[in-house]
């Protein structure tokens, strides 16, 4: 079986507070070429970028583009798609964005007693997913993420980020 072709990823670092993760853009890279190829997506000749912020950074994204005024870990803005036909001389077609937070990762990680880099990685999994059309709104569509987020992550040899949550409906 031929590998799938992976998209483009442009990792972006906008906070300094990322300097205290030099590995950070390499975990990004991982965890998105993981995902699109075991996700059923079709991502060739695909580009999105990751944004790694701040608190600061992801609290205004989060007031202007959801109303609502705090900071979260993660967001991700899904590109329109083109819907005419894909010329030989089109630029590659986005996928989205993603925007990561480092403090708010950092909490989270060290309260859920998980390295950082595990962390890290199910948020750019969990971004990318939604990026491909992936939600969380139902339950069902829930379950559908969560399952297709710790084949990803145990293909990473990331342990279950869910094993100790209980879903509450």
């Amino acid at each position: 079986m031929a590998r799938p072709a992976l998209p483009q990823t442009e990792v972006l670092i906008t906070a300094d507070c990322w300097q205290n993760e030099p590995a950070a853009e390499a975990v990004i890279h991982r965890a998105i070429e993981a995902a699109a190829e075991m996700a059923d997506a079709d991502t060739e000749d695909a580009e999105l970028a990751v944004m790694l912020t701040d608190d600061d950074g992801i609290r205004t994204l989060n007031h202007n583009w959801r109303g609502i005024d705090k900071a979260t870990n993660v967001l991700s803005f899904p590109a329109l798609q083109p819907t005419g036909p894909v010329g030989p001389d089109d630029a590659p077609r986005m996928l989205g964005d993603i925007a990561i937070a480092y403090q708010t990762t950092r909490r989270e990680a060290d309260e859920e007693h998980k390295p950082f880099d595990h962390h890290l990685s199910h948020l750019a999994v969990h971004g990318f997913l939604h990026l491909i059309g992936y939600d969380h709104e139902s339950n069902d569509e829930a379950e559908a993420m969560e399952s297709l987020e710790r084949e990803i992550l145990a293909q990473l040899g990331i342990p279950d980020p869910y094993a100790d949550r209980e879903r509450v409906n």
